[in-house]
């Protein structure tokens, strides 16, 4: 995910997070200035909804506006990987024949 916070702040004329702090406190959330500035500078590893909830009221903005989904970078990757059949051998392209059984039957229901 991306965080917007430092976007949709400049686009309502709020510079510092001093300034962030204030708008804020006008919601009725007044998080200290080590916890906005947290917010400010980077990413934040956890938010807690309420918490968004206050800074979206305070910015005048939608959860979409702060946070934008990206995709990762192995994800990406996953996609562009060859799709084959499962069974198949990425050596050969053959399938793999399966191994007949040993008639040991079915398993039985585990214990109550």
């Amino acid at each position: 995910m991306k965080w917007n916070l430092r976007m949709v702040a400049a686009q309502r004329d709020i510079w510092r997070p001093t300034q962030l702090q204030t708008v804020l406190a006008e919601v009725g959330f007044t998080p200290s200035l080590s916890k906005v500035a947290a917010l400010w500078s980077g990413k934040p590893v956890t938010v807690r909804l309420e918490d968004l909830d206050k800074i979206c009221a305070a910015l005048d903005c939608t959860v979409a506006d702060l946070m934008q989904a990206e995709p990762e970078p192995h994800l990406a990757s996953r996609e562009r990987e060859e799709r084959r059949v499962a069974g198949t051998r990425p050596d050969r392209g053959s399938a793999v024949r399966p191994i007949p059984g040993t008639g040991r039957g079915l398993r039985g229901l585990p214990p109550n």
